[in-house]
């Protein structure tokens, strides 16, 4: 089998080679930044586990091999102009918006888009980073260091955040996990749950959104989407081409991982409809030390990144999953008890949410 080379040596990264151990498949992550170019054969695949990175030696080798997958969607995907204007192109709905030039007014944006606007840098920026809000009430005039480097976008008045996985092979077949329910604190992802049943009836207008955007791409691997349910809609709020923080309940609560899926893909192996395995909450571990106690809690799975703690870093992310869900519920409120006060309300939401399915 040929080697599966990931550009970004990250946690996905990670995650992604200890998925290629049942295939049988060679996974080597690889630093941007790193002093070695790594010897990449014919016939080698190339992947990431960001759609941006930094110009260095390393990632323009990488990119130019002749095995990097879906070379040329990251550019439409990283560029958020290009990722919008794909989006209309497709008819796929998201929210109005408009390209901030470097003579944009914000008063021409108010008249366009609204009382309250969001600026997001064309490049970069994740986990609320990268991000202004411009607010008519307030006077501001749009930041010098905007001016053509963002686009500004309509607020919409969600109701909840929702997120689809998908994968699709070199043939054009597709597959699809359940929506998840996310609930992110200053643009940071907290916590998910899957399934829901009560969102299940919009299961098949999000495949096919996502899966025309996969297809119009013919892109290969997994593909996440993350929307905006405003009533009966769902509008695309960002695209991930690649594996997902909100599809990391899939290592418990699926017969196949959004890591062992996109490896199938990319590598030409089978994919398959990955059925769940009861329920699913993942509680993402941002800026806190690791409690060796979580460990011991049934039903739980927990990974931890080995990184140095930092306010508002990510550092790991536990899977609870079980059969019936009054185990999962038994598994959150030991786990609530090991947790810092400021996680009580990422508890509280995931109870109340449980009590809805």
């Amino acid at each position: 089998m040929p080697t599966v080379w990931v550009l970004g040596a990250g946690q996905l990264g990670a995650m992604l080679k200890q998925a290629a151990y049942p295939l049988a498949l060679h996974v080597e992550p690889v630093e941007p930044e790193s002093d070695q170019i790594p010897s990449i054969n014919d016939g080698d695949i190339v992947t990431v586990e960001r759609e941006q990175w930094p110009d260095t030696p390393v990632t323009r080798y990488m990119s130019q091999q002749s095995g990097f997958m879906n070379a040329d969607i990251f550019g439409k995907i990283a560029d958020r102009f290009h990722q919008k204007t794909m989006l209309d192109t497709l008819g796929i709905t998201t929210a109005p918006w408009r390209s901030v030039e470097v003579d944009t007014k914000a008063e021409s944006l108010h008249a366009e888009l609204g009382r309250d606007v969001l600026l997001k840098r064309r490049e970069g920026g994740y986990d609320g980073k990268g991000q202004y809000w411009l607010y008519e009430d307030q006077g501001d005039e749009v930041p010098t260091d905007w001016l053509g480097t963002g686009i500004a976008e309509k607020k919409i008045p969600f109701n909840e955040e929702l997120s689809l996985v998908g994968a699709r092979d070199k043939n054009g077949k597709k597959v699809f996990y359940p929506l998840t329910l996310n609930l992110h604190s200053n643009g940071i992802l907290m916590a998910s749950i899957a399934p829901l049943a009560r969102v299940a009836h919009l299961q098949p207008m999000a495949e096919s959104m996502l899966g025309k955007i996969m297809d119009s791409a013919n892109y290969v691997g997994v593909m996440a989407m993350e929307c905006f349910r405003v009533g009966e809609q769902l509008i695309v709020n960002e695209l991930a081409p690649r594996v997902h923080n909100s599809g990391h309940w899939t290592q418990a609560g699926a017969c196949v991982s959004q890591f062992e899926m996109h490896l199938r893909a990319v590598s030409g192996l089978p994919i398959k409809s990955p059925e769940e395995r009861g329920q699913s909450v993942m509680i993402n571990v941002i800026g806190v030390e690791r409690e060796i106690d979580w460990m011991k809690i049934p039903s739980t799975q927990c990974y931890w990144y080995g990184k140095d703690v930092r306010p508002g870093r990510k550092l790991g992310h536990i899977n609870i999953n079980h059969p019936k869900k009054k185990f999962v519920q038994t598994a959150l409120d030991e786990l609530r008890g090991l947790f810092p006060d400021n996680y009580a309300d990422v508890f509280d939401w995931v109870e109340r949410e449980l009590s809805r399915l």
